[in-house]
């Protein structure tokens, strides 16, 4: 079976993007790898939601969507964002393909809790025969909007989501690219972390409320069977390696 990788890359980390990490995608290519890209834009949904005066509110690490905030999350995720990201790779020379302008429902989601957080979904399935299509030739780009049965479209945790994916794909290997080394304590950085550890560490806030939801989210991948999870800013950096053990809070 071939491998696959899924990459969730942060608002932050998509502007920053170093020679080293297309290198290191070109090398998975060579190598017969499927590789989908899950990116984010937090940073940039909230600079356009704060010009457009609307309120930018986080509970948990979820953004609250209303209906406003939905429209502006869609307009930048794939009107900004993902183009931007797939010229990049283009550039690059890799064979790249954004998904969500297919016109079919690629991500499938329920409400999570629709009195507390809006338009928010929780991933419920995934169109995996025409996702592992694109993987065949491509490097596939996915924005986390996934459509409710009735052909609503909710805005989904981009940690969350990825982690979702990567479970639907039965994925070899779960990377969180983000704008850190990995897991910081202190400055240091951790080579590894188990899940009881990190729930000790939450407790004693030892870890930032940032990290916690991509914590939640590694770990959740870990547990759902894919075999490697690594938070890290660099591919070819070691990050932090998550260990499979009980259960995170």
């Amino acid at each position: 079976m071939t491998q696959k990788i899924v990459i969730k890359i942060g608002g932050h980390a998509s502007q920053n993007l170093t020679p080293a990490f297309f290198s290191q995608l070109h090398t998975w290519i060579d190598e017969g790898k499927q590789i989908l890209i899950v990116h984010g834009g937090g940073p940039q949904i909230s600079t356009w939601s704060k010009k457009l005066g609307l309120t930018v509110k986080k509970i948990n690490g979820i953004r609250v969507t209303d209906p406003a905030t939905l429209q502006v999350t869609q307009a930048v995720l794939l009107g900004l964002v993902q183009p931007n990201l797939c010229a990049k790779l283009a550039a690059a020379g890799l064979p790249v393909m954004g998904l969500n302008a297919a016109g079919k429902a690629v991500l499938n989601a329920d409400y999570l809790n629709q009195k507390l957080f809006g338009e928010v979904g929780q991933l419920s399935a995934i169109n995996q025969t025409y996702i592992d299509d694109v993987l065949s030739d491509h490097i596939g780009v996915i924005a986390p909007l996934a459509a409710t049965p009735d052909g609503h479209l909710l805005n989904v945790n981009g940690d969350v989501a990825a982690a979702g994916i990567a479970k639907y794909l039965n994925a070899e290997e779960f990377i969180l690219l983000t704008d850190v080394p990995g897991v910081m304590v202190k400055d240091q950085v951790l080579t590894s972390l188990s899940k009881q550890r990190a729930t000790k560490m939450v407790q004693k806030k030892l870890i930032t409320a940032g990290m916690q939801p991509k914590l939640k989210a590694a770990f959740d991948a870990l547990a759902s069977g894919v075999n490697r999870v690594t938070i890290t800013n660099q591919l070819q950096n070691s990050g932090t390696k998550l260990l499979n053990n009980q259960l995170i809070s």
